[in-house]
């Protein structure tokens, strides 16, 4: 998914970063899917603490997407608050409780031998 696209896919990556961290997201990991897949650009990995901040991580990254970007996403999982799917349509985000991150180990699926993206700093 490269292209003309790229740059409105990035402004979105780094809103969602700030978004993540403003929630206080532990442990956060981009995976750049631009070319391995046609389900999106990036894939967004983190985690929260308990069941009910992964909940409030993803339900406030929605609506600020909603409020400020007029950006609509979709959520599954918000019930048992132990993985979150996020789906911007260019950035899937996952938010895990650290327990269910370690057993499904999502992020080394998509990475393969590959070193994580450092998060861009301010």
């Amino acid at each position: 998914m490269t292209g003309p696209d790229d740059s409105s896919s990035d402004a979105l990556l780094a809103f969602i970063l700030n978004s993540l961290e403003e929630d206080k997201a532990e442990d956060v990991v981009q995976i750049d899917l631009r070319g391995k897949t046609a389900i999106g650009d990036y894939m967004i990995v983190c985690s929260g603490r308990s069941t009910r901040q992964v909940v409030a991580i993803s339900e406030k990254l929605s609506d600020r997407m909603k409020q400020e970007l007029g950006r609509a996403s979709k959520l599954e999982g918000k019930g048992s608050g132990d993985w979150v799917l996020v789906d911007t349509g260019d950035i899937i985000v996952h938010v895990f409780r650290p327990e269910v991150r370690d057993f499904y180990q999502i992020e080394k699926m998509w990475m393969g031998g590959e070193e994580p993206m450092p998060r861009p700093t301010a």
